[in-house]
């Protein structure tokens, strides 16, 4: 976990904060605890962002998802102390883009009170792009800039949107924007597995295979080990690569003569 650099103690709180959410995903009492501990530190929305969205995945991979300990009248409910409010948000909506619900977590969203919508953090709001880009509505990519400008170089704020990006098939210019994100700071360095992921899809997408399946191996090499789901993943792009690839000479010929 990339956590900002505010120094040892605050990032070793903030991990072992992650690491108690983290422990026991089956006990529903996690989410809570969790909240607790990051409204005592005072995290704001990157450091939330961080943890919340770590452990939402921690949970789900171990078949405790969030969305089965959190409901929506909980997550929206009012008197909540701010960072309170955000840790569950940042959880709940983890939870809905880690399942694919774009329908759900837009719905969620645009519930939301006039004034609570106009003020949620940059990460919330991330993620109800998420929600647009998925579906590839145009809209989404108008939230997706202002999201950029405010985020930075932030890289969980990127991710959100490389999965939006991703996702979103029928958005204009979808396969540029993917590619440009993906190959943008901070993962101009080529050391992010998931970007590379998603970069590979891009260049997929653009006809650019044989810089694909670089990618895509590349990808495959960084992969920490015991991932099952994402290397799975990764294994399916890069086949989908390969078979793109072998099936454009044919495309050109158009088939064999006779």
């Amino acid at each position: 976990m990339n956590l900002p650099t505010r120094g040892p103690g605050r990032i070793l709180a903030l991990l072992e904060a992650q690491a108690r959410a983290s422990a026991w995903p089956a006990d529903p009492s996690w989410p809570v605890r969790l909240a607790e501990d990051l409204c005592e530190l005072g995290a704001d929305w990157r450091e939330s962002a961080q943890v919340c969205a770590d452990a939402a995945w921690v949970a789900r991979a171990a078949g405790h998802s969030v969305l089965g300990l959190l409901g929506p009248e909980q997550v929206s409910a009012a008197g909540l102390d701010p960072v309170t409010e955000r840790a569950y948000r940042h959880l709940y909506l983890s939870a809905l883009r880690y399942d694919f619900r774009t329908r759900a977590l837009q719905a969620f969203v645009e519930q939301l009170p006039s004034g609570v919508r106009s003020s949620l953090d940059c990460y919330s709001r991330a993620l109800y792009a998420f929600a647009l880009l998925g579906q590839s509505h145009e809209v989404g990519l108008a939230l997706m800039d202002e999201v950029l400008a405010t985020a930075g170089d932030h890289a969980k704020t990127r991710h959100v949107l490389l999965h939006g990006l991703w996702l979103g098939q029928d958005l204009d210019r979808g396969a540029e924007r993917l590619l440009a994100l993906s190959s943008g700071p901070p993962f101009d360095t080529g050391n992010d597995p998931i970007a590379l992921f998603r970069m590979a899809g891009a260049l997929r997408r653009l006809g650019r295979y044989d810089e694909g399946l670089t990618a895509i191996d590349r990808a495959l090499d960084l992969l920490p080990p015991g991932d099952i789901t994402v290397h799975a993943d990764l294994v399916r792009e890069r086949s989908l690569i390969a078979i793109a690839r072998d099936l454009r000479p044919q495309a050109r010929t158009g088939g064999t003569a006779r």
